[in-house]
């Protein structure tokens, strides 16, 4: 006999496979036999390839395996939407599975329903919540739920709060670890947003360079404000957006529209700013370097807060030593 526990853990691995970025949430699929063998497994490689059903119903088929009868393990719902690909409550169906398994409601209004249509078909299609699950695609379940792009606002900063020193000057507060660190986390977004002020003052290249990794995902490099930029580091190739505008919702509506689930904010402090100001701040990752300034530009501006029953306090905290430096992250909205 199966046990659920265990196939849902390697679903769950499998999912793990897949790219973090991009505009579909990363699903595992295994496929079980009654006597508990497992059958075929697949997982969803990105936008525009099979989604894990698919994917390991073709793996069975490839290998001559009959999965009629069997339980299909799944991350996500399985979808009821025609796009790229077919309706994986279809392949299912199709294939003869007696039983699917899924961990999480897919909050997408588009591809939601598939437990129910399959139920309607005399499949036994059970919601079995798994909290492991669900944390493979935190950010884009979010995303989903809120209609707009997961906004990460990060930054590095010392002791005393400062982003930079007096003159300016920011190159570096933090050391190689936290650096390579930030690589890595750019690497796994869809965009990294930053103002046309640090664009004018830093020119930085925006890009994701995470030691040992041959060619990372690149995000779009996206250029908040309506100042000049032109010849920045930011426009040598197309693989950025300018967003002539200095309303945060503005942006946001814009990438949402271009299939951008996760954003990075990264400065400087008018924008970020004015993100925690407009309420679209879902989660902070904060490089601290034991060191003091004393003086120099701070992190966020005013937000009208004024006495400490108004702060904004971050929940599901989490602090992670990385050489000298300590990365902390806070999340500051919370889903239904």
């Amino acid at each position: 006999m199966a046990d659920d526990g265990a196939a849902m853990a390697r679903a769950v691995m499998l999912a793990q496979r897949g790219p973090v970025w991009g505009p579909n949430p990363r699903v595992g699929c295994v496929i079980v036999a009654a006597d508990g063998r497992v059958l075929a497994e697949g997982w969803h490689q990105g936008a525009g390839t099979p989604h894990a059903e698919a994917d390991a119903l073709s793996k069975a088929d490839d290998a001559g395996v009959d999965v009629a009868g069997a339980t299909a393990y799944v991350t996500l719902e399985p979808c009821t939407h025609t796009g790229r690909t077919g309706p994986c409550a279809d392949a299912l169906t199709v294939a003869g599975v007696g039983r699917v398994v899924f961990a999480v409601e897919d909050p997408n209004p588009q591809a939601a329903g598939g437990g129910e249509v399959l139920r309607s078909r005399g499949i036994d299609a059970e919601f079995v919540p798994d909290a492991a699950a669900r944390e493979v695609n935190r950010r884009w379940l979010r995303a989903m739920e809120l209609g707009r792009p997961y906004v990460i606002a990060k930054w590095a900063q010392t002791l005393d709060g400062r982003t930079a020193a007096s003159d300016g000057s920011s190159f570096w507060i933090t050391g190689e670890e936290a650096r390579a660190h930030a690589h890595h986390v750019r690497a796994e977004v869809d965009a990294i947003l930053v103002g046309t002020g640090t664009v004018g003052t830093d020119d930085p290249s925006l890009s994701a360079r995470p030691p040992g990794t041959d060619e990372p995902h690149q995000p779009l490099r996206v250029v908040m404000g309506t100042s000049a930029t032109d010849g920045a580091k930011v426009w040598r190739d197309g693989n950025s957006l300018s967003a002539r505008t200095h309303d945060p919702a503005e942006v946001l509506s814009e990438l949402w529209r271009r299939d951008v689930r996760t954003v990075i904010v990264e400065g400087g402090s008018v924008v970020t700013t004015a993100f925690f100001q407009a309420g679209l701040v879902d989660e902070v990752n904060a490089y601290i370097a034991p060191a003091l300034l004393g003086s120099g530009p701070t992190v966020v501006g005013d937000l009208g807060i004024g006495t400490m029953t108004d702060v904004l306090r971050g929940t599901d905290v989490t602090s992670t030593r990385l050489g000298a430096d300590t990365l902390v992250t806070a999340v500051f909205t919370k889903g239904p």
